[in-house]
């Protein structure tokens, strides 16, 4: 008997994408009973969600971030009944048909809780979108994942992530309060320290634009920094980490922080790109910095 799957998706002002990923999710070999997708954008997207006969769309006037599109999203699909939640940004897209057969027949494979896939960069077929660790050093070389095969408690939440509904009421939704970027690190602490089973498939991919530029490296390899391109990005980014550093006191994180935004922004000279960083870590660092947003694009 086929399991059901509903997907949670989010978008946001992003209407060309997200009929590209509807109609790739439809075209699935395993069936999709439902669609939630949480529109945050400020140009509606239901007409582009009612091309599609399953798909249940919300729409909020509210920009909930990631995190609480997510979170809405996910409600949605759980509360559909459905035994699986396969989780969708709007600029993602399955690489093949049998993507999410895949995820399906790996997950029951090897008693997986939460699978995922690797996340290619479009147009870039061997190379990955965001970055792994092997042997101590970062690599977005896909060729080298699909040597590993499998890679368990390992993963980047939550694009093309399958994971079983009743998860959610183990670790809980994604956090809204971080809004954007770190709310997937903070999501893969909870499964891990929770007990849940998971890990990427190098089998099944999808697509998602890459962040090969925002990865600096300060001293070789094997430290890096990460730096998103705009102003926005980088204060959730930085508050973010100081934040999950304070709440789950990961001590080596803070000094890998620490030394390498030092190192990296005193390098270059870049006294006011070091203030922007201290500023809002040191916020995250203190737990403040929480709040509703309004007209921010994410």
């Amino acid at each position: 008997m086929p399991v059901s799957v509903a997907v949670a998706a989010v978008t946001f002002d992003r209407p060309r994408e997200l009929a590209v990923l509807l109609s790739a999710i439809n075209s699935q070999t395993a069936p999709v009973a439902s669609i939630c997708l949480v529109d945050s954008g400020t140009v509606p997207a239901r007409e582009v969600a009612e091309e599609h006969h399953n798909v249940d769309y919300v729409r909020s006037e509210a920009n909930l971030g990631g995190a609480g599109g997510f979170s809405l999203a996910v409600l949605k699909a759980v509360a559909s009944g459905a035994e699986w939640i396969w989780m969708m940004d709007d600029d993602a897209e399955p690489a093949d048909t049998e993507c999410l057969a895949t995820l399906i027949r790996e997950a029951e494979a090897r008693d997986l809780e939460a699978v995922v896939p690797l996340v290619v960069a479009p147009g870039h077929p061997d190379r990955l979108s965001f970055f792994f660790r092997l042997d101590g050093k970062v690599t977005h070389d896909r060729a080298a994942l699909e040597k590993v095969g499998f890679l368990p408690q390992d993963g980047h939440f939550f694009n093309g992530a399958l994971i079983r509904s009743d998860v959610f009421f183990k670790v809980g939704l994604p956090d809204m309060r971080l809004f954007i970027r770190g709310d997937e690190v903070d999501f893969t602490i909870r499964l891990r320290k929770a007990g849940i089973r998971f890990g990427t498939v190098t089998t099944a991919a999808i697509t998602h634009p890459h962040a090969f530029s925002e990865t600096q490296h300060v001293f070789g390899a094997r430290w890096h920094v990460i730096v998103p391109e705009s102003a926005f990005k980088r204060y959730y980014y930085y508050r973010n980490r100081g934040y999950l550093i304070r709440r789950y006191f990961r001590v080596k994180s803070l000094t890998a922080d620490v030394g390498g935004y030092l190192g990296y922004f005193l390098r270059r000279g870049d006294f006011r790109g070091l203030a922007d960083w201290f500023r809002a870590f040191s916020t995250g660092l203190r737990g403040k910095g929480f709040g509703p947003l309004k007209d921010q694009k994410f």
